[in-house]
């Protein structure tokens, strides 16, 4: 048993030491809280660090460095950055230590490195082909596309060989120049290229050749050895627990595997795969054209419904219309013509009478005007009443003549030039407000062509207003002219606009259903798919000739009439 005295002196010797762990643990811990170290990294340059889809930091170095804080109790923030920028925050002191670099003797005068965590092999990549390269050398001359600050370009610039170094911020960048064409190789890590062409579907580059190995891993600025005594510390502790080997094969394991991938193999798997391929494509192929026919067959039978529901419906709007003010029209016309020939005639049993007034009184006031003036314009104002009246009556009869329920018989023996002529008095008032030059020209004595009359002239009023829609000013012309083709028996008709015309690839399309070029004015691409569709029942032709700001020129050919057999017997 220890005495008393004894146990009083030691205690007084303890007290003291005790004391001074009590006051210097706390301030240890205190300052161990909050020193937060920061560790730098690429912010795209996978598998070995990037920003995950939610912006987080990610990649075998960034587990790596978590599992070494862990293991040492260290308290650590990554930052991921460009690379020149996280570079020049090293070298700034902003960042303690930068997770991954490569190493190079004459990147030691300004960083510390730890033992690597991975060896990096640096490729040259080209274009599929481009010829092959076997080293730095066959560079001469070319432009090779680097990341700025990476060792790929301190090389570049340290051995001043005759290459044009063309730097991009990412490995990522690099590799979207190179596969857009844009100048001659690429000189970046391997894996992380390997990886990005599959990430971004870069299927036109290709490695050519690797350089250089180089060792990577930890490096801070050259002095602060206690940090990177602390991370290589605990890099040790993870490769003696096996920790480091699961955390590399789980992030480049799978990459560093596929390199190394038989590509004989690769071939008879993809040849097979083709094979295959080709006899599901060639089944597609056959299942698809049974589809068009159908398609088209149904397409042709909805065509025609659609021809006859519009010929259908603007037949019964006509219908009403004329039956509706017909009888209204043709009533005040109809007085018009009777009364306005007595009136012309009753003026000129009154003109002697007003003549000797005018001989013996002089000039007298008739209807507000002088009767000097008034006697020479009288009649031609008479004239011109009695033509309106005539030309109202012929309009209502043209009209009802167009509306009227026909069959679709095509055995009427037709003038085409009655055809346009009454077509164009059908669409007068539209071509009025289109153009001030409108000019007509029918050749005389044209032979008969066998048709339906209203069907035809259904045509020609849609190829006269389409003429007019695609007048842009009143100075352009519209031409009309009728002329026969005896060689090919046809007789012609030609509808010529000076127009905005027509681009050449819709040329071939005018007459497709539902095809227009002015759908955003009303059009709805019926007009001309109907017209060609009756012309081809009456075995005519319709051709299109424009260009762009020429015009447009339509051309109309119908088969002349037979000859009757009393005609063929003549000498």
């Amino acid at each position: 048993m220890i005495a008393r005295p004894r146990l009083v002196a030691l205690r007084h010797r303890l007290l003291p030491l005790l004391l001074v762990l009590l006051a210097v643990l706390p301030a240890a811990a205190r300052g161990q809280a909050d020193s937060v170290i920061v560790v730098g990294g690429d912010r795209y340059h996978p598998p070995y660090e990037f920003l995950d889809d939610q912006g987080q930091p990610a990649g075998y170095n960034v587990e790596l460095t978590r599992a070494i804080a862990e293991v040492m109790g260290l308290e650590v923030r990554i930052e991921l950055a460009t690379w020149s920028e996280v570079r020049r925050g090293l070298e700034s002191g902003e960042i303690d230590i930068l997770q991954g670099m490569s190493f190079s003797e004459a990147r030691t005068e300004a960083f510390d490195f730890a033992p690597p965590h991975a060896i990096v092999h640096q490729s040259i990549f080209a274009r599929r082909g481009t010829p092959p390269v076997e080293s730095l050398e066959a560079l001469r001359g070319r432009e090779v596309i680097v990341q700025r600050g990476d060792i790929m370009h301190d090389f570049l610039l340290d051995q001043g060989l005759d290459i044009r170094p063309i730097t991009t911020d990412t490995h990522a960048d690099a590799l979207r120049s190179l596969a857009a064409g844009q100048h001659d190789y690429a000189l970046v890590a391997n894996l992380p290229a390997l990886y990005l062409s599959q990430e971004l579907g870069l299927t036109n580059i290709v490695p050519v050749a690797q350089p250089f190995s180089l060792r990577y891993g930890y490096a801070v600025r050259r002095g602060n050895a206690d940090l990177l005594a602390q991370f290589s510390e605990g890099l040790a502790i993870l490769r003696n627990t096996g920790r480091h080997q699961a955390i590399y094969d789980k992030w480049l394991g799978p990459l560093e595997q596929a390199e190394g991938v038989p590509w004989k193999r690769i071939g008879l798997v993809g040849a097979v795969l083709s094979g295959l391929l080709l006899l599901v494509l060639g089944g597609i192929m056959v299942w698809n054209r049974m589809l068009k026919r159908q398609v088209a067959a149904h397409t042709e039978e909805l065509r025609q419904r659609q021809q006859q529901l519009i010929q259908a419906d603007k037949m019964t709007s006509l219908g009403i219309l004329v039956s509706g003010v017909a009888h209204e029209i043709n009533n005040p016309s109809g007085l018009l013509l009777l009364n306005l020939p007595v009136l012309r005639d009753a003026y000129d049993d009154a003109r002697p009478i007003l003549e000797a007034h005018y001989r013996e009184h002089g000039d007298f006031s008739l209807g507000g005007l002088p009767y000097s003036r008034m006697r020479d314009e009288i009649p031609p104002m008479l004239d011109e009443m009695l033509e309106g009246t005539q030309r109202i009556k012929r309009i209502v009869g043209d009209l009802k003549d167009f509306a009227r329920q026909d069959s679709r018989d095509l055995d009427d023996a037709l003038d085409l030039n009655q055809v346009v002529g009454t077509a164009t008095r059908l669409v007068d008032n539209s071509i009025r407000q289109a153009t001030d030059r409108f000019t007509t020209r029918y050749a005389p004595d044209l032979p008969t062509v066998r048709g339906n009359t209203q069907r035809l002239e259904q045509v020609v009023i849609n190829l006269v207003l389409n003429a007019c829609q695609a007048l842009e000013a009143r100075d352009q012309g519209i031409r009309l002219s009728t002329r026969h083709d005896a060689a090919a028996r046809r007789v012609i008709l030609e509808v010529a606009d000076q127009g905005r015309g027509i681009p050449a690839e819709a040329l071939n399309r005018l007459t497709d259903p539902f095809f227009t070029t002015r759908r955003e004015c009303g059009g709805t691409g019926l007009g001309l798919s109907v017209s060609a569709g009756i012309v081809h029942e009456h075995g005519g032709e319709l051709a299109f000739a424009s260009r762009p700001g020429d015009g447009t020129t339509v051309t109309l050919s119908l088969p002349v009439e037979p000859p009757s057999a009393s005609q063929r017997k003549r000498p």
